[in-house]
């Protein structure tokens, strides 16, 4: 049934993008040539995922596989809204004809308007801008890294951590990469900021351990900051989007998968905390497995939380926003600071500062991309350091977060 809604849906589409075409050119072979492109692409992706075995999981044929759909699917669709759009006109314009022939009788001709070159060419032309940022979310934009930096001031931060630096990291979902010299790039831009301490906040892989095996050693040559590395678990780390042989093989890869962050020197908090000191002071670093409103729930707060002090400062590591939302940010404990990932930001939306800040994933979550403030108590939601599903982002890049910590109150 799912696939038999994707081909009527896609026909319906298609339809509306050959009326374009046919309006702009009368040359047969462009007319047929569009249509069997558009056959081909559909056929390859009900090809690969007709054929999707759920005992891997996602592959590089899947994300190909939606790449070109995408790149066929959406500009099509704008087509779709500007034809229709079109349709609507037409029909209003036959039915003004109809009623002033039938109860005028003022000789109005009674025929729908033949379509407008002007209107499928505007169509056309609007429907080339999705394309090329879709082309270059696939080619380019899925490793345009961007270091993002923000300052936070908290009253009672140790004085000793004044101008505190953290580096974040998230989703780095492995088994999508296929660009080792891109992510080498990225690995060195992470070493430059020379921070204090460096946290990842989950999704090392997409599902399965072996992942990881090409890039330990790349991973690795992350330098090991003053303060240490820390992580923790994301829901793509538990094995659980695929069919096990049995229960045994899903424990050997997750154990496997909790064994990745010591090759690449990172402290693994599984419901855990420790602190941080410096100069005789010191603050919590308190790290959750993954708690998620719509996804798995492992992360216990109060397991995690139970060798620290309520006055204590805390920065806590969730994989999943959602967290913050449903059980941190009102907490009676006060974390100050909750860094998550987890969304991707979609990898798909617009953001420029000061002016519009848009993703489809909003209306999913309430916090998708950067930071929030309530209470006194901050989020940053990192848009991820990888890229899932689709091979590819427009509008929302790969991040690689600096945080500052400042004691005291924001100057105005």
């Amino acid at each position: 049934m799912r696939w038999l809604l994707l081909i009527i849906f896609y026909t319906l589409v298609e339809v509306y993008a050959y009326q374009a075409i046919k309006t702009i050119t009368k040359n047969y072979w462009i007319q047929i040539g569009g249509v069997v492109m558009s056959l081909l692409v559909l056929g390859y992706v009900i090809y690969v995922f007709a054929n999707y075995d759920r005992s891997v999981g996602p592959t590089k044929y899947t994300l190909r596989a939606s790449a070109l759909l995408l790149l066929t699917l959406v500009p099509k669709l704008v087509l779709v809204l500007f034809m229709f759009g079109e349709d609507i006109i037409r029909i209003c314009v036959l039915g003004y004809r109809y009623i002033s022939t039938t109860f005028f009788e003022n000789g109005a001709t009674q025929y729908l308007p033949d379509r407008r070159k002007f209107i499928s060419q505007l169509a056309l032309g609007i429907a080339a801008i999705p394309f090329t940022g879709l082309l270059y979310g696939v080619f380019k934009g899925k490793y345009n890294f961007k270091v993002i930096r923000h300052v936070l001031y908290f009253e009672d931060l140790p004085k000793a951590f004044d101008k505190f630096q953290i580096t974040q990291i998230s989703d780095i979902h492995s088994g999508s990469f296929d660009d080792p010299k891109k992510i080498e790039y990225a690995i060195d831009l992470i070493n430059e900021q020379q921070t204090d301490l460096l946290l990842f906040t989950g999704d090392i892989v997409n599902t399965m351990a072996k992942e990881m095996d090409d890039w330990i050693d790349v991973f690795k040559r992350i330098k090991m900051p003053k303060f240490g590395k820390y992580s923790v678990l994301g829901n793509h780390d538990y094995g659980e989007y695929v069919t096990w042989p049995s229960e045994e093989e899903k424990e050997a890869n997750f154990q496997a998968i909790k064994d990745i962050h010591t090759k690449i020197d990172f402290n693994l908090l599984l419901n855990d905390s420790t602190f941080i000191e410096k100069e005789g002071e010191r603050i919590a670093i308190v790290g959750v497995e993954n708690w998620g409103h719509n996804f798995k729930k492992a992360g216990d707060l109060s397991k995690a939380s139970q060798n620290i002090r309520k006055e204590d400062f805390k920065v806590l590591l969730s994989h999943d926003p959602s967290h913050w939302e449903y059980e941190v940010k009102n907490h009676e404990d006060h974390y100050h600071l909750t860094l998550s990932g987890h969304t991707h930001g979609f990898q798909f939306g617009i953001e420029i500062p000061g002016f519009i800040r848009w993703s489809p994933v909003q209306y999913v979550y309430k916090q998708w991309a950067g930071m929030y403030n309530e209470y006194g108590r901050y989020l940053n939601v990192n848009r991820g350091f990888g890229f899932h599903a689709f091979p590819g982002r427009v509008g929302i890049w790969p991040e690689i977060t600096v945080i500052e910590l400042r004691k005291g109150v924001k100057p105005a």
